[in-house]
């Protein structure tokens, strides 16, 4: 046997024992006869590096430390889930499934719906690209449409196949999109915290912060000491394959080596769907790994074809969310914070206590009218949660506890941070610090300003913010660009390497866009989305800023609320003094993405169903690059609909509308 068929026969064979170990769980060799194949081949591919694969299992760790994650999108948006709270939520997502079926007049929606129900791993949500059967990308899930390369972080997971096992029945795609979860188990994380411990390094909170922790180490020789797992359960793009269900693939992912998680359960109806939840939900307490609840998705791909999305998540899948951990424990002190809106927001300072695994010393009251409605007072003892298993919160008081001691909460008349007055709108249920110069607003606002989804100033994060804020660096987010690398430099734990790095990242954050800079102004009820809707239809910040309210109410999704939030921050002096500031500083105010005139000037357009030459944010894009405008629902004011295979309920309203209604090849010929 020649050295490049030993070589292949070697690969062949260690691939082969990996799928046996880490994702059957059913080994048939020893660790150290297992070893020795693995020497074996590294022996041989020293002696001959030019036969070296990047799919070799010798390549799982080694590649130096990467300097930044390189960020890369993905071409089928990652879609979150929305959530029901309760078992009844769980049976109105099915009516609203079969309602929508109905809709579209599909005969199945008259019968019950089959679907399939998985636990919802309590990990970080990452894309595995395979082409020809080859792993060549990895990434986080990021904001849904772009995430992280961790490529070389999730090759040291041994349960994801380098190399896509080849089945008779179902060939490897020429390129697939796998999606999936990336956990760590409870007991990798007791040892890994039990090393952090011995070595003097800080403890990780939560089995899901130490995956998501080790996923985004820059050496992957550090995750690789992690042991993460990872289960898979979705697709996104997939080109030579056409899976007819949820089940389907999941038996198609086994057949290609990739890990699927054994509890998933195929169910005829919603009934058994339930309980099927209660199932899951019964085990949670013995399995190795935290779960939080339940993902319920309907099994037909063409039927989640009909059925469509709705904003960022799909109508076909809902998460049924487990009750929440709950710890009792006493209310030692209420104290308020300053939000970067000026918001006075109370927090319960706890006796600390652990809950769902994290030690929790703190809770949020929310509003002064929230602690008088569950009349919460200092020295209670409450029953705690973390909504979401993520936010802890007072769910109740247990007034059978009081010693008579306790101490009713009253808002402070005075902002605690600056002594301006504390105001309450006649509207809404915050009070709000009215200091134009508090300085806790201002801290908040420039972390805000400068955060990865804003203007993304890598390293500027809340111990620099203070600094520059309490040595009068920075009265406003424009005085950023106006710190020099000597005042950089003389800050605490800083030097001249590290001022360099700052001043690249404020540099390099002028050029973000004018969609980021105007979610970074923080201005009220405006997010990352309703900035992209501002710029896509005003196109430019004079457009933006000298809006009225009328004018913004004509924009698709601003509604009077928003627009009134615009007009007041832009009619604010001080808030157009900070702009100009920030536009002689060099912030360029061009769209990330330039809107340029073309054929479809002041038209809008909305696409529905399965499109063949193009993905549908491809068609989106090439409408707004030709300045036309792509919106996700149909109204009096969309010019036309373009409709691929099985277009669903859009199609209905677009002819009750009298819309224009055109197929994908009309849409080329316009093109």
């Amino acid at each position: 046997m020649s050295v490049a068929d030993r070589i292949e026969a070697l690969r062949d064979k260690i691939n082969y024992h990996n799928h046996r170990y880490y994702v059957l769980d059913d080994p048939e060799i020893s660790d150290a006869e297992y070893d020795r194949l693995l020497r074996e081949l590294q022996d041989l591919e020293l002696r001959h590096p030019e036969i070296i694969t990047p799919d070799s299992p010798t390549q799982r760790v080694g590649a130096a430390p990467l300097s930044k994650f390189i960020s890369v999108p993905h071409t089928v948006p990652m879609l979150s889930l929305s959530n029901a709270m309760s078992l009844e939520e769980v049976l109105e997502f099915d009516e609203r499934v079969k309602r929508e079926l109905l809709k579209n007049k599909l005969d199945t929606a008259l019968t019950e719906i089959d679907c399939v129900v998985e636990p919802k791993l309590d990990g970080l949500a990452v894309e595995l690209v395979y082409e020809n059967g080859r792993f060549i990308l990895g990434s986080t899930r990021g904001d849904g449409f772009t995430g992280e390369d961790i490529t070389q972080n999730l090759k040291t997971i041994r349960a994801i196949p380098l190399l896509l096992v080849k089945h008779w029945s179902i060939p490897v795609p020429r390129r697939i999109a796998v999606r999936g979860e990336v956990i760590m188990t409870l007991k990798e994380f007791e040892q890994l915290n039990k090393r952090c411990a011995d070595s003097g390094e800080p403890l990780f909170a939560n089995p899901r912060n130490a995956a998501a922790g080790s996923v985004r180490q820059l050496d992957s020789r550090i995750t690789s000491q992690r042991h993460l797992d990872m289960y898979c359960y979705g697709i996104g793009e997939a080109d030579g394959v056409n899976f007819k269900s949820q089940w389907a693939l999941l038996q198609g992912f086994k057949s290609w080596g990739l890990k699927v998680n054994p509890h998933i359960k195929k169910c005829p109806d919603i009934s058994a769907a339930a309980e099927a939840c209660k199932g899951i939900e019964a085990m949670r307490e013995t399995l190795p790994y935290e779960i939080d609840g339940a993902v319920i998705k309907v099994n037909s791909f063409a039927l989640q074809s009909a059925l469509g999305t709705i904003s960022k998540s799909p109508r076909w899948a809902v998460a049924f969310k487990f009750a929440p951990h709950q710890e009792t424990t006493v209310i030692e002190d209420i104290q308020v914070q300053v939000g970067r809106t000026g918001a006075i927001t109370p927090v319960a300072v706890l006796n600390p206590v652990r809950v769902g695994g994290v030690t929790v010393s703190h809770a949020t009251l929310h509003n002064q009218d929230e602690i008088e409605r569950k009349d919460i007072r200092i020295g209670d003892t409450v029953v705690i949660q973390r909504a979401g298993d993520v936010i802890p919160q007072v769910v109740k008081v247990i007034t059978a506890g009081r010693t008579g001691k306790e101490q009713k909460f009253v808002m402070p008349g005075r902002c605690p941070v600056c002594g301006a007055e504390v105001a309450r709108s006649v509207d809404e249920a915050v009070y709000r610090c009215t200091g134009m110069q508090c300085i806790a607003k201002l801290k908040e606002s420039i972390q805000h300003f400068a955060s990865k989804r804003a203007m993304d100033i890598d390293g500027l994060g809340e111990k620099l913010v203070e600094q520059i804020v309490d040595k009068g660096l920075a009265k406003n987010v424009a005085d950023i660009y106006a710190i020099t690398h000597k005042q950089w430099a003389e800050l605490e734990r800083m030097a001249d390497k590290s001022a360099r790095n700052i001043l690249d990242g404020v540099e390099k954050s002028k050029k973000a866009g004018l969609e980021r800079l105007i979610f970074a102004l923080g201005i009220r009820h405006v997010g990352e989305h309703t900035a992209r809707v501002l710029v896509s239809n005003l196109k430019t910040l004079v457009g933006i800023e000298n809006a009225t309210g009328e004018e913004l109410m004509q924009v698709s999704e601003i509604g009077p609320e928003v627009a009134e939030s615009i007009v007041q921050f832009f009619r604010q002096t001080v808030n157009r003094t900070v702009i100009d500031a920030l536009l002689k500083a060099g912030v360029s105010v061009e769209p990330k993405q330039p809107v340029k005139s073309g054929i479809f000037n002041g038209k809008t357009f909305v696409f529905t169903g399965t499109l063949e030459h193009f993905t549908r944010e491809e068609a989106e894009g090439i409408v707004q690059s030709l300045g036309g405008r792509a919106s996700s629902s149909i109204s009096a004011k969309t010019d036309y609909v373009v409709v691929g295979t099985d277009p669903g309920s859009k199609l209905d309203k677009a002819n009750k509308l009298g819309i224009t209604v055109i197929n994908e090849i009309e849409f080329k010929r316009m093109l």
